[in-house]
C-alpha cells in the first residue's frame, strides 16, 4: 500500500551534480532537479511538483485494483458469481502481478517521506501525515461499515467496537477485524513514518544521519528476519523496508546524482526487495490467491518501480508536467481506500443485477471508485486537510 502511503511550477532545467534542497511537501511530491548547491538546507524553499510522481502513484493504485477485481479469488469471486479466472482466462494471470503495485507504493513513499521530512520540525511532520492520512480514511471507513450494513449487500458489516477501533489505524496489531483489506499497507506506513520520525526528523534530517538510518534499517531488518522474533519483525518490517528504503535512497539521488553511497542503497533495497517480493508472491499458499506467479516478472514489475521513480528522480520524467496529473495523484489515496471492498458491491450491482459483460464491469467498477474517489477529495479531503493541520500547528502557516 501506501502508502498508502501518501501527496504549477515548471521544473527547473536539469544540471549534474547536487539538487538544491526540496522545500517540505506535506501532501505531494515536490522538487525537482536544479543548480548544484550545499547538501545541508537554511530553510524551506518552494519547489516544483513532480507530477510523473503522480502518474505512478496512480498506476500502482489501478495494478492494485485490477488484482482485486480479476486477479485473485476469494470475496471478489462472490460478486462476480465465479472465479476471475473463468470470466478473464487469459488475463487473468496478468492481474495476479497487479498486488506488486503495493511494493512501486511503498518505493514511493520513501521517496516522498525523505523529501517532507528534510528541514521540518517533528511537530510540522507529524501534522502533515495525521492531516494526509486520516481525512478520507475516516470516511472510507464509515462509507464501508454503512454500505457493508445495508440489507441487500451480501457482506457483513464489522461490530460497531471494531469499526470504532479501525478510525485509530491500529486495528492490525490489535487483532480486530478490518473494515478496509487494504489498510494493513497503511499499518506498514505508520511504522515507517514513527521510524523515520525517531531517527531522522526528531534529531534534524541531513545526508549522513539519512544514510545512516538507511544502512542501520536494512542491516537490522536483515537480522530481524534470521532471528524470527515477532517483535522485531513488527518494528523492523523485514519484507517491506528495502521498498521504503530504496525510495529514501533515490531521493538522495534526486539531490545528487554523483552520489554513489546513495545508489549503494538503492541497489542492495533492490536487491532485497526482489528476493522478497519473489519468495512471498510466486507461490501463495492461501487458495483465495493464484499461485505460480512467474518469478522473472515478478523481479521485471520490481525493477520498474525502482527505474520509474530513478528516472523522476533524475529528471528524465519532467516532460510528464501535465496538470491532469495533479489531479490525478490527490485521487489516488481516496480511491485506494474505497475501491477493493465497496468494488465488490460495484461488480454485483452491475453484473449480477444488471447482467453487463464482465469487460464492462471491469472497466466500469474502476470509472465509479474513481468517481467516489473524486467526491471523496472534494468534500472531505480538501476542506479537511489544511483545517487539521492548522488545528494541529496552531501558530505555523498550513502550507504544502
Amino acid at each position: 500500500m501506501t502508502s498508502a502511503p501518501a501527496f504549477p511550477k515548471s521544473p527547473s532545467p536539469e544540471t549534474p551534480g547536487a539538487r538544491p534542497p526540496a522545500a517540505p511537501g506535506a501532501d505531494a511530491p515536490q522538487g525537482s532537479p536544479g543548480a548544484p548547491g550545499p547538501r545541508s538546507i537554511r530553510g524551506p524553499r518552494p519547489a516544483p511538483r513532480l507530477r510523473a510522481l503522480d502518474g505512478l502513484r496512480l498506476i500502482a493504485a489501478l495494478m492494485v485494483a485490477f488484482y482485486h477485481y480479476g486477479g485473485r479469488d476469494g470475496e471478489v469471486a462472490e460478486a462476480w458469481g465465479t472465479s476471475p479466472g473463468e470470466l478473464f482466462p487469459a488475463s487473468s494471470q496478468l492481474f495476479a502481478y497487479g498486488c506488486l503495485g503495493v511494493q512501486i507504493f511503498f518505493v514511493i513513499s520513501g521517496f516522498v517521506i525523505c523529501m517532507s521530512g528534510w528541514g521540518r520540525p517533528l511537530r510540522s511532520f507529524f501534522a502533515s501525515r495525521v492531516a494526509r492520512l486520516f481525512p478520507a480514511y475516516w470516511a472510507a471507513i464509515i462509507l464501508v461499515t454503512a454500505v457493508f450494513a445495508l440489507p441487500w449487500v451480501a457482506w457483513e458489516a464489522v461490530s460497531p467496537s471494531d469499526a470504532l477501533v479501525n478510525l485509530t489505524m491500529l486495528q492490525q496489531p490489535l487483532g480486530v477485524e478490518r473494515v478496509l483489506g487494504v489498510c494493513w499497507t497503511l499499518w506498514a506506513e505508520l511504522r515507517f513514518y514513527a521510524l523515520f520520525a525517531l531517527f531522522v526528523v526528531l534529531p534534524g534530517a541531513n545526508r549522513s544521519r539519512v544514510v545512516l538510518f538507511c544502512a542501520v534499517w536494512l542491516l537490522s531488518a536483515v537480522v530481524a528476519e534470521g532471528a524470527n522474533q515477532p517483535l522485531l519483525d513488527i518494528a523492523l518490517m523485514p519484507e517491506y523496508a528495502p521498498f521504503f528504503i530504496g525510495g529514501i535512497g533515490l531521493y538522495l539521488v534526486h539531490r545528487d546524482r554523483r552520489d554513489m553511497t546513495a545508489w549503494g542503497i538503492v541497489a542492495v533495497s533492490w536487491l532485497i526487495g526482489q528476493h522478497y517480493a519473489v519468495d512471498r508472491l510466486w507461490h501463495p499458499p492461501n487458495p483465495d490467491f493464484f499461485s505460480y506467479r512467474m518469478s522473472y516478472v515478478i523481479i521485471a514489475i520490481v525493477t520498474f518501480g525502482f527505474a520509474a521513480v530513478a528516472a523522476i528522480a533524475l529528471g528524465y520524467l519532467r516532460w510528464a508536467n501535465w496538470r491532469w496529473l495533479t489531479v490525478a495523484g490527490a485521487l489516488t489515496y481516496p480511491f485506494y481506500l474505497v475501491h477493493e471492498h465497496l468494488g465488490w458491491v460495484a461488480i454485483g450491482a452491475l453484473h449480477g443485477t444488471l447482467g453487463l459483460p464482465p469487460w464492462a464491469v471491469l472497466f466500469g467498477a474502476v470509472g465509479v471508485m474513481l468517481g467516489l474517489a473524486w467526491l471523496l477529495y472534494r468534500a472531505v479531503e480538501t476542506p479537511l486537510t489544511p483545517r487539521i493541520r492548522r488545528a494541529l500547528l496552531p501558530s505555523a502557516r498550513a502550507g504544502g
